[in-house]
């Protein structure tokens, strides 16, 4: 159900604007034309303030950081193998894919050491879309959040998700994993990236080059695991677009080969950073990102949001 945020004259003219029926041979006549009005407004308050997901079949519509989601699913806030976190963000949705992935990795999460499972951190919102508060991304309901705290606790209450917070696996501003770094880390990254589903994972820079010094065996599962600011107290896992998905963008595949080599180098910049870039005192101020608004998004959100 849309909150009252969403108004009944705004849910009327974003209905207006839902893609029409389908002609004979399948495919979706004209779309009415967004109103100027309707395309003005914020996509973030609009998707941010939504509490459940549509009733349409799932679908990913645009790219993982200017899109939405038909159809979200909901993963159970508790699972054999699994514990949502700050569940007061209502970011625990995204497409089937992602649901089944992510229960997929909590068992195997659950054989490591000192491991039940996992605790899971951002997914989507209901409808995906652009959130109020943190990720550009996460919007089509293929990106979710793992924490690097070993899940050993599978029973922790609401308040208590929402107290708890995950460790820093690194040092030296991202150069180095620290102690709370163990092999169990190592073991579920590459699980988590050996799945075929996955486009991409981002972990902090001395993670990758940690698992590519310790790697013995087959390195293939290594060209996805992706060198990225932050990622110490979770890493970032990006499914591809499922198959059939048409409007969904799809994440450019990772450069050929391992990445060890460019992730060393990013380390070798941490440790020793190059000269600052000389700053031009005439150049212009770089003007703040704008808002997204519904009309940046693709047209099908509007449908996504009107739909009950």
């Amino acid at each position: 159900m849309i909150r009252t945020v969403l108004s009944l004259t705004l849910i009327t003219a974003l209905a207006a604007c839902s893609p029409g029926p389908r002609d004979i041979s399948g495919e979706r006549m004209a779309t009415p034309k967004l109103d100027p009005v309707i395309a003005s407004k914020s996509a973030k308050q609009l998707f941010g303030y939504t509490d459940g997901a549509s009733r349409q079949a799932a679908q990913p519509h645009g790219s993982y950081a200017k899109g939405c989601l038909a159809g979200g699913v909901q993963l159970p806030e508790t699972g054999p193998t699994w514990q949502a976190m700050r569940l007061s963000r209502n970011r625990n949705w995204g497409h089937p894919e992602l649901i089944d992935y992510v229960q997929d990795l909590s068992r195997k999460a659950a054989q490591q050491p000192g491991w039940s499972g996992l605790y899971v951190g951002d997914m989507s919102q209901p409808r995906g879309g652009p959130m109020l508060t943190g990720h550009a991304s996460h919007q089509i309901g293929l990106d979710a959040d793992i924490w690097m705290l070993p899940a050993d606790d599978l029973n922790l209450s609401a308040n208590a998700r929402e107290k708890i917070s995950s460790i820093s696996t690194r040092r030296s501003s991202g150069a180095y994993v620290n102690n709370n770094w163990t092999r169990a880390h190592h073991e579920i990254l590459k699980a988590a990236a050996s799945d075929p589903r996955v486009a991409r994972i981002f972990v902090f820079p001395g993670a990758k080059v940690q698992m590519c010094n310790d790697e013995k065996g087959d390195r293939s599962w290594l060209r996805k695991i992706r060198p990225w600011y932050g990622h110490h107290y979770h890493f970032h896992v990006r499914l591809s677009c499922p198959k059939g998905a048409a409007g969904c963008v799809d994440q450019a595949a990772p450069p050929p080969g391992d990445g060890c080599a460019d992730a060393q180098d990013w380390v070798n910049n941490i440790l020793n950073p190059p000269p600052p870039k000389p700053v031009d005192p005439n150049a212009p101020k770089p003007k703040p990102k704008r808002e997204l608004t519904l009309g940046d998004l693709p047209g099908q959100c509007a449908a996504v949001l009107a739909a009950n």
